[in-house]
């Protein structure tokens, strides 16, 4: 296992430094291998005490020669990324032409929201540039790998032509050339292609185009499942990802159940046991499988394995847990048919150092680490652990189920932590349970995948029986993600995975120490049940959050907003959604709110609204409502969470198909007093001089943040949340103070008075409106208003006063007109946005 490991190590530096210091390591290394092996040689002769010695430094040389190959191999690998023109056209983002040979699959990107938009959806595949043609049109051939990221266009009309290629396609690309945002990555520049659809230049390779036949034979036979199984079965046959939806996504990486969509050992070994039996009578007259039934010898077993094992490795792509699956099958097979001793140990050794060898690039894969570390724990910690537990009463098979869970539990969790930053609390029992179906489906998965070229229709009812397995595992992921403790927060990079192998090991040892009571065993089953299930009034007690009586809270979802209105009993109103689901999901969950009778959308930013799923992820909800603004076209349009595209469900009016209760009051409130409406059609000169905003002047006027909501009907209102005037007075929100005399004449100059009421003065010359503002020559010479209550202004040789407006509060806000001129504010998020208030002081627009 050494010299694995120093080949592996000595890799995962060499690729991080530059050529002249993987040169000096791999002479440093050499010379002391060779060393070693003279010193060895001379001491031939001595006597047999010394033997041990001689022993030890052929062993030391071994490290040493391995290491000195592996640094070897990543330093050729490294110079491959800065050698030709590549890079340095990356260094200068110039656009290129490229012939480009696909070396994977395609992959789609998931929307991500930056600032207030939501970023399109891309295209990401791995591949070969073969020609470049430089701006100055010098062609020049090269093999430098590269990273290509292309966006399928509006509305994604050409993503199907994208995913559909195949490793080996060649295409001819037009686009910008820009360096990796990591040293470390395996590719020397990202090409960004343009919008358009892929030029094919070559077909792929037949190998290819065969494993593309029955990867899209099995979705063909899946299209008729449910939803999950239809998306989750291709990922457990072939790793065929390209269905499976984000939140179902993120439910398996919740659980740690995510290496059940990496196809790895486990896939390979029901193959292989399929043909051969169990490993440990391959070799005996008694071995099972179907290669004696069908009268096949021994080696003519391990040949055949050994060309199921490469064409799994072709229909399920070289991954990294597939390329040490088939190497360690491999080495298996290859003791089997030489009638050598089968020890997995060795193989898996070996498997690393063969792989690293070929690919030094695996050596930086956080898959291939964890799919290294569970093998080792399988094979190492496992039974120890298993026999422990048999010791102790458990049943043989629980026994072994529950060991396997916990060993590679325990050996991975720290790595996870390193790049997610988080431990999942639920992994152990979801891959138990998950396990009861990953036979099933992955055998009947590669029955239809094999039956699917000659015929569809047993393929399609092969797949509807794989179906029930999937969809279990399906649920068990959904359900262990749903629940509150699934996962916590955890410190990441190498410092908070060393921390949690610290953890787990010091855990470990508590545990072996403890005396087996079943007491003890237990306590420890309930207070892990506590820390999954987090009862709220424990949490309550233990945390003081949420506190007793609460009744608004704001949500911690970063970029964008997200606000709750209680309403009692576990009901609440939610304004805005946030940039993301899970955030706003786990605040409601820690509020304790199961129903919300109203959903209110100030505006159809991609921070506000696109993270409405979480809202409505295990909720009844009653229905929705907006502030009454144009909905923008793309990808942060929003739809209506029930009924037909632009309607929404019945109810009382003015509720947005909700009761009126108290939250939808206070929601209506806060609807009213934060309105923004934003610009409608092209915008004009400004004709009006600014003026600042008269709630930041006025003490007394509500503010968009901070503002005093009460908790009672608001007084003259008729409907609670529908968006209609109020009767009678309308209600100000805060209470007027004393003044200062420079607020006072602010107020003279923006026209709001004490308490609401209209203080006109005169405008001054600087702020007389131009010339040819007016909607005609008539209506500028003869100074009259417009509508919307604005003034226009007089002849030119003069500016009578306006007249003064009677006294009265301040109504709503109500919708500029498409005529008014917008006004540039900041938004909260920091960004400036085109946005309009209009405040009405008894006919007078002020903006």
């Amino acid at each position: 296992m050494a010299p694995a490991l120093a080949a592996w190590g000595a890799a995962a530096v060499a690729l991080g430094l530059p050529g002249r210091w993987a040169v000096t390591g791999v002479a440093l290394c050499g010379a002391g291998a060779v060393a070693l092996l003279l010193d060895g040689w001379r001491r031939r002769t001595a006597r047999a005490s010394a033997g041990w010695r001689r022993r030890n430094a052929t062993a030391y040389a071994a490290v040493l020669l391995c290491a000195a190959a592996g640094a070897a191999s990543a330093g050729l690998h490294g110079a491959d990324l800065r050698r030709g023109p590549v890079p340095a056209l990356a260094g200068e983002h110039a656009s290129v032409t490229a012939d480009v040979a696909v070396r994977s699959d395609p992959r789609p990107t998931v929307h991500r929201v930056r600032g207030d938009r939501t970023v399109p959806a891309s295209v990401v595949l791995d591949a070969e540039v073969t020609r470049v043609t430089a701006p100055d049109g010098t062609t020049t051939r090269v093999r430098t790998p590269v990273l290509v990221m292309a966006r399928p266009g509006e509305e994604g009309r050409h993503g199907g032509a994208w995913l559909r290629l195949l490793p080996s396609t060649t295409l001819r690309v037009t686009g910008r050339l820009a360096p990796p945002r990591d040293p470390g990555d395996p590719f020397a520049a990202v090409l960004y292609a343009g919008t358009g659809p892929p030029r094919v230049t070559g077909p792929p390779s037949a190998l290819h185009r065969t494993a593309g036949r029955l990867r899209a034979g099995l979705r063909e036979a899946t299209d008729g499942l449910p939803a999950d199984a239809r998306a989750l079965l291709p990922g457990l046959v072939v790793g065929d990802t390209s269905r499976i939806p984000e939140d179902l996504r993120r439910a398996f990486e919740a659980t740690d159940l995510t290496h059940l969509l990496a196809v790895s050992g486990s896939n390979l070994t029901i193959v292989l046991l399929l043909l051969i039996g169990p490993a440990g009578t391959a070799s005996s007259a008694e071995r099972g499988g179907l290669a004696p039934r069908l009268g096949v010898p021994l080696r003519g077993t391990a040949l055949l394995g050994g060309a199921l094992t490469l064409a799994f490795v072709v229909v399920c792509r070289p991954e990294p847990s597939v390329l040490r699956a088939a190497a360690c099958g491999l080495i298996t097979l290859l003791a089997i048919a030489t009638g050598r001793r089968r020890s997995l140990i060795p193989a898996l050794a070996g498997a690393v150092l063969l792989l690293v060898l070929y690919e030094p690039w695996l050596a930086r894969s956080h898959g291939f680490l964890l799919s290294v570390l569970a093998t080792g724990a399988l094979l190492t910690i496992a039974p120890r652990w298993s026999a422990a537990l048999r010791a102790r009463g458990t049943p043989p098979r629980i026994a072994e189920a529950l060991a396997a869970a916990a060993a590679a539990q325990a050996v991975c969790a720290p790595v996870v932590a390193v790049f997610a930053a988080r431990v999942s609390l639920v992994a152990i029992p979801c891959n138990l349970f998950a396990e009861l179906a990953v036979a099933p489906a992955t055998v009947l998965g590669f029955a239809a995948l094999g039956a699917a070229p000659l015929a569809m229709p047993a393929a399609r009812l092969l797949a509807e029986c794989a179906a029930w397995p999937a969809g279990w595992v399906a649920s068990v992921a959904r359900t262990g993600a749903s629940l509150p403790g699934a996962q916590v927060d955890w410190p990441g990079g190498w410092r908070g995975g060393l921390l949690l192998a610290a953890v787990t090991a010091a855990l470990l040892l508590a545990v072996g120490r403890l005396p087996y009571r079943p007491w003890v065993a237990a306590g420890c089953v309930g207070l892990l049940l506590l820390a999954v299930l987090r009862p709220v009034p424990l949490v309550r007690v233990v945390t003081g959050w949420p506190p007793p009586g609460w009744v608004f809270a704001m949500c911690d979802v970063g970029q964008g907003d997200a606000s709750v209105l209680a309403a009692g009993g576990g009901t609440a109103v939610v304004v805005d959604a946030g940039p993301d689901p899970e955030p706003v999901d786990r605040c409601l969950r820690d509020l304790g709110v199961s129903r919300v009778p109203l959903v209110l959308l100030t505006h159809f930013h991609a921070d506000h609204v696109t993270g409405l799923p979480g809202v409505l992820r295990g909720r009844s909800v009653g229905g929705g409502s907006d502030d009454g603004t144009p909905r923008p076209a793309g990808p942060s349009r929003v739809r209506p969470p029930h009924g037909r595209r632009g309607t929404r469900p019945r109810g009382p009016r003015g509720t947005g198909g909700a009761a009126p209760d108290r939250g939808a009051r206070l929601a209506g409130a806060v609807a009213r007093a934060d309105r923004r409406v934003r610009p409608r059609g092209p915008q004009r000169r400004q004709c009006h001089p600014a003026r600042p905003d008269p709630r930041r002047s006025d003490p007394a006027a509500p503010r968009r943040s901070g503002a005093a909501v009460p908790a009672e009907p608001l007084p003259g209102t008729s409907r609670a949340a529908g968006g209609r005037r109020p009767q009678g007075r309308a209600p100000r929100l805060g209470a007027p103070g004393p003044r200062t005399a420079r607020q006072d004449a602010s107020a003279a100059r923006t026209g709001v008075g004490r308490a609401g009421q209209s203080v006109r003065a005169p405008l001054a010359p600087h702020a007389r409106r131009p010339a040819g503002c007016g909607r005609g020559r008539a209506a500028h010479r003869s100074g009259r208003r417009h509508r919307g209550g604005g003034l226009r202004s007089g002849p030119a040789g003069g500016h009578p006063p306006p007249p003064r407006a009677p006294a009265g509060p301040v109504a709503r806000p109500r919708r500029a007109h498409a005529n008014q001129v917008p006004s540039r504010i900041r938004s909260r998020s920091g960004s400036s946005a085109s946005s309009r208030h209009a405040f009405t002081v008894r006919g007078v627009t002020r903006r």
